[in-house]
């Protein structure tokens, strides 16, 4: 984290026992504690806090690893009996740590919406912390929703342990209760101009999001064509506000990641990662370790080259789009030879040892530990806004000729070539039927965005997941090596059950108003 914002573990915010929703507020009481202007501020670092599990869980790691399994990535060496294959159970402990995660963040939120307005300080600021909460418990039932389909809607902070159990709402109901939160927030919180980072959230990271949120609602499972209309606004606003653009040089998004350079024209809302775990905060990631070039030297930057990149993954890149491909998928690993560390460039033909490469250790500038780094994520991206832009647009009004900007945009930056001038070599085909250019934003999608934790929800939303998990593993079985064949396993092992994962046994134990999610 570049700005030290440094998220306290307060005692205000720490929660305890076994029940998730009904938890023992174990602490001094909030309305002794919201004080002062810097007491609102710490309780809001709390509630950013349940972004970075120091478990892994959320964007440390899980958000863009074992919880999102699609069709760009597998896992070195893993065949059975593991979540990173889909094969998991209801008590599975990553599961049930990330439900936890996830209503800690939202209890932590209903806390401080609770005593906020009672704070004497500058309203305009007073506000802004508001509307940032406002926006965090929103995007923690998104993820709630996404990940785990209808769930119980708390808006207010559990007070005893006596507190009543609640059951699954309807999901449309918890989607508009994520809206609700998230356009009251777009009113209140400031321009990204305040900031000299992009770790908090702003106005056009509110609507950034409410973009997104607009495309999963009129996607699967609740098929709300209607929100495609919303979704097209929000993209709009983002791209009218000119506040963001493209970086024109797509490897450095990732090498100022690396080197602690925040960037927030093109990275509009990154989740902010500090240190190491050398010493007392413990707000690492491992980003750069987990998706990283496999490399056994922790001077150079240590990782065990976990996910490997898929043959499909590698092949949609085609011939041209080259330069996108080899930053994205690594052309390159690191091996001992004679008593130093050395590239080692792979050959046409290995394809399945490649890992992916956007985020290179290599490039990192401080002290480095063996299994976390200080790389921020990046939650959105100007160019995920853009393909929004041109996904909706085509849904709203067919592939018209914003549509067509749009997407070419992206894919002009991917071919280092100006952004604004139509260029034959880029620019996708024109005369596409509505159907032929969702497709099109299918692929393009991929290629821009890949190991940035949004595929998965994208093949869920398209309601394509199962079907493409399905034919990933045919593929992989037919055509891998044979060293390989394993790679299958997450593809073959993809049920219709696997859109949501299980409600976790831990939260079925304790609260019986909760039913399991279908095929659990």
């Amino acid at each position: 984290m570049k700005t030290k914002i440094l998220i306290l573990l307060m005692s205000i915010m720490m929660l305890s026992c076994s029940k998730l929703l009904n938890k023992d507020p174990d602490f001094v009481t909030p309305d002794t504690y919201y004080n002062t202007e810097e007491d609102l501020k710490n309780g809001l670092n709390g509630v950013y806090n349940r972004l970075i599990d120091p478990n892994g869980r959320m964007y440390g790691r899980g958000l863009y690893s074992y919880f999102v399994v699609s069709d760009e990535a597998f896992f070195k060496g893993i065949s059975i009996n593991n979540i990173r294959v889909m094969v998991m159970d209801a008590s599975h402990l990553d599961i049930g740590r990330l439900w936890e995660v996830l209503y800690e963040g939202v209890n932590r939120a209903n806390l401080l919406l609770e005593q906020v307005d009672g704070v004497n300080m500058d309203v305009k600021q007073r506000d802004a912390i508001k509307g940032e909460t406002l926006f965090l418990r929103g995007y923690y039932y998104y993820l709630l929703a996404d990940m785990f389909g209808p769930v119980p809607l708390k808006l207010t902070s559990t007070q005893s342990p006596d507190d009543p159990y609640l059951p699954r709402a309807p999901l449309a109901e918890v989607y508009a209760s994520v809206v609700n939160d998230m356009q009251q927030a777009e009113k209140l919180v400031n321009d990204i101009d305040y900031f000299p980072y992009n770790e908090r959230i702003s106005k056009t990271g509110v609507q950034a999001i409410l973009a997104r949120v607009f495309l999963k609602m009129a996607g699967a499972p609740l098929k709300d064509v209607t929100r495609y209309k919303d979704a097209l606004e929000y993209a709009d606003k983002v791209i009218l506000s000119n506040k963001h653009s493209l970086n024109p040089n797509y490897k450095q998004i990732f090498i100022n990641h690396t080197q602690d350079i925040n960037e927030k024209k093109e990275c509009i809302w990154e989740v902010g990662m500090y240190g190491n775990k050398v010493g007392t905060v413990d707000l690492a990631g491992s980003m750069g370790v987990e998706n990283g070039i496999e490399c056994p030297s922790e001077a150079i930057g240590y990782s065990g080259g976990a996910m490997k990149i898929t043959a499909k993954l590698y092949a949609l890149f085609g011939t041209a789009d080259t330069a996108r491909r080899n930053w994205s998928i690594a052309p390159y690993r690191f091996v001992a030879s004679g008593g130093n560390t050395v590239k080692s460039n792979f050959t046409a033909a290995q394809i399945y040892d490649r890992n992916p490469g956007k985020w290179r250790r290599e490039y990192e500038t401080g002290s480095k530990a063996r299994s976390f780094t200080s790389t921020n994520f990046p939650v959105i991206r100007y160019s995920d806004v853009l393909l929004m832009k041109a996904e909706a647009e085509n849904e709203v009004n067919g592939p018209t000729p914003a549509a067509y900007e749009a997407i070419n945009m992206v894919r002009r930056r991917a071919f280092n070539k100006p952004l604004t001038a139509a260029n034959a070599v880029c620019d996708i085909p024109a005369g596409q039927s509505k159907a032929q250019f969702l497709a099109t934003l299918q692929d393009e999608r991929l290629r821009e965005l890949c190991f940035e934790g949004i595929r998965k929800h994208d093949l869920i939303r398209w309601d394509i997941y199962v079907k493409t998990m399905n034919d990933l593993g045919t593929s992989i079985t037919a055509t891998a090596p044979s060293t390989y064949k394993y790679a299958a396993n997450a593809g073959k092992n993809t049920t219709e059950r696997d859109v949501f994962f299980p409600i976790p046994t831990t939260e079925l134990t304790v609260n019986k108003l909760i039913k399991q999610n279908n095929g659990w």
